[in-house]
């Protein structure tokens, strides 16, 4: 048994992370002392834009003429997708109550946050599915409030296809605000007087300080880092899709990680030699960044058996995970790390990227460890709540006073102490011994 590299990888996926808190600190300290005077000055300086913030209903629906109607149908469509899916999720979970001893009930209720801000970049890309992809989740789950933001792009308002996203999505503010300034701005409420209580979306490394710097203030959907993608392939794959697929995400960026975990040499042999011949085809834009991602972070890693591939690709635990190979169903019950799950040649990583109804905000940088990706339990609290019987209050009463106790906690021990002797003045309890320190 044995794991062998056939292609390891030059860098690690970190970003440049020391560099991105110290500009993110300065803009986050800025902002908050001066507010919206502030958040319009970057956006002047950044961005070019001096325009209005808020996008007026009158200008969405005007600029919403500028998008052809194959366009808002295909928009349409796939906000629906995300949105049905994300209301299936919102199903699965529910209000219960049950009575744990003869007398305390205690129950739970699933509440949704109130305003949810929403991110979509524009820069390399006009992020259109991350338009959507935060605001009919975050709909879907029941917020009441869902205020959107996305940059000027090319020196303009927002990209119209972008903004009639939000508009199919549901949004119920927009505001012309990009990077730093539009996440700072969610989260203190600048000019629409409404603190995000999360704020969600994917960005630059600055976003993503951004949100890392502000949570604790704000929930926020992952630490995110570049976009990932592995495949588990073995020699009944095509190699062909298998490297069309790792080609298809090292577009993101230049430091996007694609790796290829694999029982089949003679189909990492292939891969590896198709891999730069899809490149090199390219727009200029996308050959540059998918060029530089898999020279610096593309790995091909050569197993023995499906079960070393589980344990690298678990290790691994990649944002997106594409398994071409035999037997699906026993992929999907081993593997257990990963952003989110694509079974079969039939799917692919676009298609959740972009239209199937899975979330495309995903975790990144080792996180599908210990989380999934961006759903309506992002937006909706599970907030317990019990109560009970004066009888069943004489059982938890004693033993809260004697672990009280037990702990130090005087106090507390007497809380129930009180209750005890109002509603049984005549009983005797073992109540543990006071407190002398």
């Amino acid at each position: 048994m044995s794991v062998t590299y056939l292609k390891k990888a030059a860098k690690t996926p970190e970003t440049e992370t020391a560099t991105a808190q110290q500009v993110v600190g300065e803009m986050l300290a800025q902002i908050q002392a001066h507010g919206e005077d502030a958040a319009r000055a970057y956006a002047k300086k950044l961005d070019n834009w001096d325009g209005p913030i808020i996008v007026c209903a009158d200008e969405i629906e005007r600029r919403a003429l500028e998008v052809p109607a194959h366009v808002k149908a295909d928009i349409d469509f796939a906000a629906q997708q995300v949105f049905d899916f994300a209301l299936a999720q919102r199903r699965s979970i529910g209000d219960f109550s049950v009575e744990l001893y003869p007398g305390v009930t205690a129950g739970q209720k699933v509440v949704p946050v109130n305003v949810v801000g929403c991110y979509a970049p524009a820069g390399r890309y006009a992020h259109i599915a991350s338009a959507y992809m935060g605001v009919a989740t975050a709909k879907a789950a029941g917020v009441k409030t869902v205020i959107a933001c996305s940059s000027p792009f090319r020196g303009g308002g927002i990209h119209p296809y972008v903004l009639y996203a939000f508009k199919a999505a549901g949004a119920d503010v927009v505001m012309t605000l990009g990077g730093v300034q539009a996440i700072a701005s969610m989260a203190y409420g600048l000019f629409t007087g409404k603190q995000a209580d999360v704020v969600v979306g994917p960005g630059n490394k600055f976003v993503a300080e951004a949100k890392r710097a502000l949570f604790g203030k704000v929930g926020i959907d992952v630490f995110a880092g570049p976009s990932e993608v592995a495949v588990i392939a073995d020699a009944s794959a095509d190699p062909a899709m298998v490297a069309s697929d790792l080609v298809g995400q090292a577009e993101h960026g230049h430091e996007s990680p694609a790796w290829l975990f694999t029982t089949s040499k003679a189909l990492a042999d292939e891969v590896i030699e198709r891999v730069p011949q899809l490149i090199d085809a390219l727009p200029p834009t996308a050959r540059d960044a998918a060029g530089a991602a898999w020279r610096d972070y593309g790995e091909v890693i050569l197993c023995d058996t499906r079960e070393e591939v589980v344990d690298v690709s678990d290790r691994y635990a990649s944002e997106h995970l594409e398994v071409q190979a035999a037997d699906l169903d026993w992929w999907l019950e081993h593997l257990t790390c990963y952003g989110s799950l694509f079974l079969g040649e039939e799917t692919t990583v676009a298609f959740g990227d972009k239209a199937s109804g899975p979330n495309h905000v995903l975790p990144t940088k080792g996180a599908a460890r210990y989380s999934g990706g961006l759903s309506v339990h992002k937006f909706v609290k599970t907030l317990t709540w019990q109560r009970m019987t004066r009888d069943a209050a004489k059982r938890i009463g004693e033993v809260t006073a004697r672990i009280s106790r037990l702990e130090g906690m005087e106090a507390h021990a007497r809380t129930a102490d009180d209750r005890l002797q109002k509603y049984f003045p005549d009983e005797a309890f073992v109540r543990g011994e006071p407190v002398q320190v």
